[in-house]
């Protein structure tokens, strides 16, 4: 029994003091984003701004910049033999422009959503997928913001 107990806390001692770090911790996201200008798709516009509002006005050597450009289509692919479409391709365009630099990175988001019968359900569908569009792209941009 004591043999079992002390190799269980030697096992949690050394699990415990691994060195983990997250990855978003304060310490190593040294930016703070200054001024933001949107352009573009409101919605997504919207989402854009509830993410980066953290990293607005924070004690930092690196002062960035932003203007925002944001696309967003949605194409139809296909269609029935009435008419009626299928399926629609959601594609998200955004353009940052970082000053100081004036350096640009484009992101693209791409996804195919199926045509529902409740219009609703679509247009919730079709919100929630530009909030993830929103997000995925904001972690992104963070990452190279931070490497920058």
């Amino acid at each position: 029994m004591f043999k079992k107990l002390s190799a269980f806390l030697i096992l949690l001692l050394f699990t415990v003091n691994c060195g983990f770090t997250p990855i978003y911790s304060n310490k190593k996201n040294n930016i703070s984003i200054e001024k933001l200008s949107f352009t573009g798709d409101r919605t997504i516009n919207n989402y854009f701004k509830s993410n980066l509002y953290r990293y607005k006005n924070k004690e930092s050597s690196k002062k960035i910049f932003l203007e925002v450009e944001t696309n967003y289509k949605k194409i139809p692919l296909s269609k029935d033999s009435s008419g009626a479409i299928n399926k629609y391709e959601l594609i998200s365009q955004v353009i940052f422009t970082i000053n100081p630099g004036e350096q640009k990175k484009e992101f693209i988001q791409k996804k195919i959503m199926e045509n529902m019968d409740n219009k609703f359900d679509e247009r919730d569908f079709e919100m929630s997928t530009k909030q993830t569009f929103a997000n995925t792209i904001t972690e992104e941009l963070i990452q190279e913001l931070v490497e920058f």
